[in-house]
């Protein structure tokens, strides 16, 4: 049984964010940065999403960083605009798969970056690197799912160089 395209997308995309997340073959970005760069975002937005908002205590950056890469490729090109419909239907399917994937209740809100990381001990250590690459992977995976299904191609690109 052969893939579909937009199946092979979609999993190019979780193998793209988790390799930009774990530094081994390129330099490491942070889960926000990895999010935006695997779908062709300008990662520097994405910066202060590091560490749920650079501190631990704000929500997850993976998370943030898929809301932000539907909002930039399927919202209003007018930030002034209402949302489209398709940026609605998008956020609806992206919290529902998202809660399905973390085992989170209908509705709940981004975990925050803190309680979902301390117990994986220190912020630097390999078990909380481990989780962190595997739930950008995860959100990638999503974010990629949601667009084709809205019609929007994925395209692969190009390994960075640094």
């Amino acid at each position: 049984m052969s893939t579909s395209p937009d199946e092979t997308m979609i999993r190019w995309a979780a193998e793209r964010a988790r390799m930009l997340y774990d530094g081994v073959r390129v330099a490491h970005r942070s889960c926000g940065v990895a999010i935006a760069e695997t779908f062709d975002r300008d990662g520097r937005p994405y910066v202060g999403l590091r560490k749920g908002g650079l501190t631990g205590t704000g929500p997850c950056g993976a998370i943030l960083a898929g809301k932000l890469v539907l909002g930039e490729v399927l919202g209003d090109p007018d930030p002034h605009a209402k949302a489209t419909p398709a940026l609605i239907a998008a956020a609806s399917r992206f919290d529902a798969l998202l809660a399905e994937r973390m085992g989170l209740a209908a509705g709940a809100s981004v975990p925050i970056c803190a309680q979902l990381t301390a117990p994986l001990g220190e912020f630097t250590g390999t078990r909380r690197h481990g989780f962190c690459r595997d739930l950008a992977a995860d959100v990638a995976e999503i974010v990629a799912r949601v667009l084709t299904e809205q019609g929007v191609s994925i395209r692969a690109l190009e390994e960075p160089t640094a």
